[in-house]
């Protein structure tokens, strides 16, 4: 039987510097984990952890550190990654703590790699910008101009800018030559923030676009802060390109990536990568999720491209890893793989495919662990039951999503924080657990019945089939049993952050080039 051992701040470093695969899990929920944390950890909140690990941890003998800041999550989940068939888990001695203690940097925000990569990026490259007031003054004077944002969709619909396209990042090669077919069209690129607008922005320059090609300084923020509207539930989206234009995106994003050092697969190459059980091999197909789902190639999971670059840490959780990338037209994988590798990544593409291989059809499902035997009940029963008092209804959900719509009279909770949420809870005849469909809850169910001997019952099909049974919902922090800590509030997402906030996120990232520096282990290598 395998037991816990401790790494060091020390032994973490040495093995960042020596390019080894590492999985260096917060295990926190997201806010805490946003407030500071090392440069290269991954968060997967103990409360999560068996829905998520075997997508972002794939091989069960990957060395994997865990920590916490001292409230005992970390020890549960190492124990519950033995439970789940990993075989080398450690955790952080001291904890967040101790990595502080030994002189090791802490970062604060989500998905910093990449961030932190896109200001080296800007200031290697010079990357080309435009104040929001410029690009104002061009949209009003109604010059030869197109806007192209670089982010999700949903993102993009909740505030853009005033005539924008939604671009996602790993579709501006591809697209820009029929979206500005001008070359004398002056290309804007645009996030919330300055990361994807960089990006987005230097891949169009790599990429040798004829068009003059800018970021919008400091995105939306810098819009907002600019004392300018956004736009709001803008739905503009790029339609399908010829073939000519697909041919020469193809051959720009492969220069690219081969300057990049990138590697070259076939599917024989692709299955011995994957075959071989000492590394770990991650395979994405970078398309959209819409192409992803009418066929892809079967053991492919659905990053968009973009968004891979933006949040790798989030799906590639394993530093030091390989990553293998799939499109069907060659820009989005190449493009996408051409900035994997210069942040220090062992990538690849794979080429040679035809539409025979892409036969697999559906969204993508993540690898589960068995599901724990709870016993159900169904809407009707629960609505009898909330007939009379005595059922305590316990909503696992998002925040978000709990403040979105609810059962009535539900409670909001985290699962790792069930003793506390307990405490706070009215006296139970029985509970009845949920979440938008119960997975998470079903594993919920498992951990408080060990706490109480009340009876545990979890709803069949969750929040979701009870709306769609046409049952009331109700909105708000009605019944909230925890604080909202499992998501950070970005202070570039919404439409209400303090202009103070905003501000203060711009200062930080101009700041993390510094903190790179400190830190020391990025690996990170710009193009020139």
């Amino acid at each position: 039987m395998s037991t816990v051992t401790t790494r060091t701040y020390h032994d973490i470093r040495q093995a960042l510097l020596g390019g080894e695969e590492l999985a260096l899990i917060d295990v926190r929920e997201e806010d805490p984990f946003a407030q500071e944390h090392p440069l290269f950890a991954a968060n997967i909140a103990l409360s999560k952890l068996e829905l998520e690990v075997y997508a972002r941890i794939p091989r069960r003998d990957t060395a994997i550190t865990v920590y916490d800041a001292g409230e005992g999550l970390a020890a549960v989940a190492a124990e519950r990654l033995l439970a789940l068939g990993y075989s080398d888990v450690a955790l952080l001695e001291g904890g967040l703590e101790g990595w502080r203690s030994a002189g090791g940097e802490l970062f604060r925000d989500v998905n910093v790699p990449s961030k932190a990569f896109g200001e080296l990026l800007e200031s290697v490259r010079h990357t080309p910008s435009l104040a929001a007031e410029q690009v104002q003054a061009l949209l009003d004077a109604k010059a030869d101009v197109v806007v192209l944002d670089a982010r999700r969709f949903d993102e993009y619909q909740t505030m853009s800018i005033p005539g924008g396209i939604s671009v996602p990042g790993a579709e501006l090669v591809l697209r820009v030559a029929e979206l500005a077919p001008n070359p004398t069209t002056q290309v804007i690129v645009n996030c919330a923030g300055r990361t994807r607008s960089i990006i987005g922005t230097q891949s169009l320059v790599n990429a040798g676009i004829p068009n003059p090609v800018a970021a919008l300084r400091n995105g939306t923020i810098g819009w907002t802060l600019a004392g300018q509207q956004l736009a709001h539930g803008q739905d503009r989206q790029f339609a399908a390109v010829s073939d000519a234009t697909r041919a020469d995106a193809a051959a720009r994003a492969r220069k690219v990536a081969d300057q990049a050092g990138v590697s070259r697969l076939d599917r024989e190459a692709l299955a011995a990568w994957q075959a071989d059980t000492g590394r770990t091999t991650y395979l994405f197909d970078v398309r959209t999720p819409e192409e992803y789902a009418k066929g892809h190639l079967p053991n492919s999971r659905s990053v968009p491209g973009g968004q891979l670059v933006q949040e790798t840490d989030h799906v590639a959780s394993v530093r030091g890893a390989r990553i293998a990338l799939v499109d069907d037209d060659g820009a989005r994988a190449n493009m996408s793989a051409s900035w994997l590798a210069q942040m220090g990544w062992q990538v690849a593409v794979v080429d040679g495919l035809s539409a025979a291989d892409f036969s697999q059809a559906g969204e993508w499902q993540a690898p589960l662990p068995a599901l724990p035997q709870v016993t159900e009940i169904g809407v009707g029963q629960l609505r009898d039951w909330q007939q009379a008092p005595g059922t305590v209804v316990l909503d696992f959900t998002a925040s978000a999503n709990y403040v979105k719509r609810h059962i009535p009279g539900a409670h909001w909770a985290i699962r790792a924080q069930l003793p506390q949420a307990l405490e706070r809870l009215p006296v139970a005849e029985r509970y009845v657990l949920t979440c938008g469909s119960s997975l998470l809850a079903r594993f919920a169910a498992a951990d408080l019945q060990t706490l109480t001997q009340t009876p545990v019952y979890v709803l069949e099909g969750g929040t979701a089939r009870w709306i769609a049974a046409g049952e009331p919902v109700e909105a708000g922090e009605t019944h909230l049993a925890a604080a909202r800590t499992d998501r950070y509030r970005r202070p570039y997402e919404g439409t209400d952050n303090p202009r103070e906030a905003m501000q203060g996120y711009l200062d930080w990232e101009f700041g993390l080039i510094a903190q790179l520096e400190r830190d020391g282990t990025h690996g990170f290598r710009v193009l020139s």
